[in-house]
C-alpha cells in the first residue's frame, strides 16, 4: 500500500531529511502493489464489448480492445485459454468475456485479463438456456418417469404451430401422405415475436382441457437461437409439462434443441419427422389386416376340418360301442353275478352253523368257572398274607429310619450353626472356575476374593477386605 503523512507538517530543512521520514516507491513496486489491489478487489467480472485493435501474434496470444461508445479497455486473452473459443474472434465483433481486472506491470496500464469469451448476443440467450435447463431438471420436468406414451393409432391429432409457416405444410402433407382419413387440429399461434409464449402457451392448456385430440405436436420451422426462444420460456415448458395429453416436439432442424424438447414426451428432429411419429402409415396398417385376416381364415379352416375329423371319429365309435348294447351285456352280468351271490350266502350260512355248534360244545367241556372260583379263594389268602407282610415291613423301616435321624442329628452341622456358628466357602468360580469350598484356614483367600457364609437361616455373600493370618 502507498504511504502517506497524516500528522503535523515536517519542518526537516533539507531533502535528505525528508526522505528520511516518508516512504519512497519505485515505479515497478507501484505498479507491482496497484496491481495487487486491482486483482484482490475485484472477482471475475463479466463484461461486454466491441472488439477492436486485435492482434494475434506467434506466441498465440490474443490482445485487443473492448470499448463500448463512451470508453474502452485494453484486454489480454493467453493460449491456454482461447484454445477453447467456440467462435474465431474478429475487430468489429461484439463479446462477452468473463475476466479478471488486472495491470499490466510493463507500462502501468489497467487491462482485463480474459478467462472466457463468447459472443454477445448468442452468448446471453445460451447462459439464459442453460440456467434454465438446469433449474427445471432439478424440479424434475425432464424426468422419464413424467414421460406419457405416445397411442399407437390416435382418433384425432392437435397440432400448435403457426398457420402459415412451412412446418404445418410439411405436417399435413407428411399425414395425407401416411393416414388420410385421420382428423387434424390446428391451434394456430405465434411462434416468434412478443405475444408467441402466452399463445402457444394457452394453446397447449386448451389442447390438454378439450381432450379433442390423442396426442399434440408442438412445432415450427427452424432458424436462429433467437428465432427459437419462445419454444425456451419457463410458461411454455410447464404448460407442457402439465399438458394431460401426449406431447411431441418437432422444432427447428435436427441440431436445434429447446427447452420444449426435454420437456415434452418425445422429441422428433423436424416438423415432419413428429408427423411420421404421431402417424400410422396407411399401407403398413392395410398390410397388416391383410396378413392377419388371412391367417385367421387358414386358422379357421384347419379348426373346421379338425372338427369334422373328430366327429365322424366319435360317430364311428359311438356305433362300435352303443350304449344299448353295453347296457344289455351288463345286466345278463348282473343277473349272473346275484345268483352267484346267493349260492354263496347259503353255503356259508351252513358252514358258520356248524362252525358254530362245534364251538358251544366244546365251550361247555372246558368252562372256566370252576377254576375261577379255585383262583378267587388263593387270591384271597394271598392278598391277607401280602396286608400282614406289608404292615412288619413298614413298622421295621419306621424304626431304621428314626435311629439314622438321630444319628445324623447326632454329626449334623446343622446343629452347631443353630448355636451360632457359620460355614464359610468360596464363591462359584472364585478365585478359580472349580466348585466352591469349605474355607479352613484364613491363606484360603486373598483380600478382593468373594465367600458365601451360610448360617442356620440363610446365606450372606461377603467380600474379604483382609486377611490376618493370626
Amino acid at each position: 500500500m502507498l504511504g502517506y503523512d497524516h500528522g503535523m507538517p515536517n519542518f526537516l530543512p533539507s531533502d535528505q531529511e525528508n526522505r528520511l521520514t516518508r516512504d519512497v516507491y519505485s515505479v515497478s513496486q507501484l505498479n507491482h502493489a496497484a496491481r495487487s489491489i486491482l486483482e484482490g478487489s475485484f472477482p471475475l467480472i463479466w463484461v461486454e464489448g466491441e472488439i477492436s485493435n486485435l492482434a494475434k501474434p506467434s506466441s498465440g496470444h490474443l490482445y485487443f480492445t473492448l470499448k463500448d461508445e463512451i470508453a474502452s479497455v485494453r484486454c489480454a486473452m493467453f493460449r491456454q485459454r482461447n484454445r477453447l473459443l467456440s467462435f474465431t474472434p474478429e475487430n468489429g465483433a461484439h463479446a462477452l468475456i468473463r475476466a479478471q481486472v488486472s495491470l499490466y506491470e510493463g507500462r502501468g496500464e489497467f487491462q482485463l485479463i480474459a478467462e472466457h469469451m463468447e459472443e454477445a448476443g448468442d452468448g446471453a440467450l445460451r447462459r439464459a438456456f442453460d440456467a434454465l435447463k438446469q433449474r427445471l431438471a432439478a424440479e424434475g420436468l425432464f424426468d422419464a418417469a413424467h414421460k406419457k406414451t405416445l397411442p399407437v393409432l390416435p382418433r384425432c391429432i392437435g397440432v400448435v404451430t403457426s398457420p402459415t409457416g412451412a412446418a404445418i405444410r410439411d405436417i399435413l402433407s407428411i399425414l395425407q401422405r401416411r393416414f388420410p382419413a385421420l382428423p387434424v387440429i390446428i391451434y394456430p399461434v405465434q411462434v416468434q415475436g412478443s405475444g408467441a409464449v402466452a399463445q402457444i402457451a394457452h394453446a397447449i392448456r386448451t389442447a390438454s382441457q378439450r381432450r379433442d385430440c390423442d396426442v399434440l405436436i408442438v412445432a415450427r420451422g427452424g432458424g436462429s437461437l433467437e428465432d427459437l426462444w419462445a419454444f425456451n420460456d419457463e410458461a411454455v415448458a410447464r404448460a407442457i409439462h402439465a399438458c394431460e395429453i401426449p406431447v411431441v416436439s418437432g422444432i427447428g432442424h435436427e441440431i436445434d434443441f429447446t427447452i420444449a424438447d426435454f420437456v415434452a414426451d418425445q422429441r422428433a428432429a423436424t416438423p415432419s419427422a413428429a408427423a411420421e411419429l404421431v402417424s400410422p402409415d396407411q399401407l403398413e396398417i392395410t398390410a397388416v389386416i391383410t396378413r392377419h385376416h388371412k391367417r385367421l381364415a387358414a386358422l379357421t379352416q384347419n379348426y373346421i376340418t379338425d372338427t369334422h375329423k373328430t366327429l365322424h371319429w366319435l360317430i364311428q365309435r359311438l356305433q362300435q360301442r352303443h350304449p344299448g348294447q353295453r347296457l344289455r351285456t351288463q345286466m345278463q352280468h348282473l343277473d349272473e353275478l346275484e345268483q352267484r351271490l346267493h349260492h354263496t350266502q347259503r353255503i356259508m350260512l351252513r358252514h358258520k352253523c356248524s362252525t358254530l355248534a362245534a364251538l358251544s360244545s366244546s365251550l361247555h367241556r372246558y368252562t372256566p368257572l370252576h377254576r375261577l372260583a379255585q383262583l378267587g379263594i388263593k387270591q384271597h389268602h394271598l392278598a391277607q398274607r401280602l396286608h400282614q407282610a406289608l404292615h412288619l415291613t413298614m413298622q421295621r423301616n419306621q424304626q431304621q429310619l428314626m435311629s439314622a435321624s438321630h444319628a445324623l442329628d447326632t454329626v449334623s452341622p446343622l446343629a452347631t450353626l443353630a448355636r451360632g456358628y457359620a460355614i464359610i466357602r468360596t464363591m462359584p468360580g472364585i478365585p478359580s472356575p472349580a466348585a466352591p469350598t469349605v474355607l479352613r484356614t484364613a491363606r484360603d483367600v486373598t483380600p478382593g476374593d468373594k465367600i458365601e457364609v451360610r448360617l442356620a437361616q440363610g446365606r450372606l455373600s461377603c467380600l474379604v477386605e483382609g486377611v490376618h493370618n493370626d
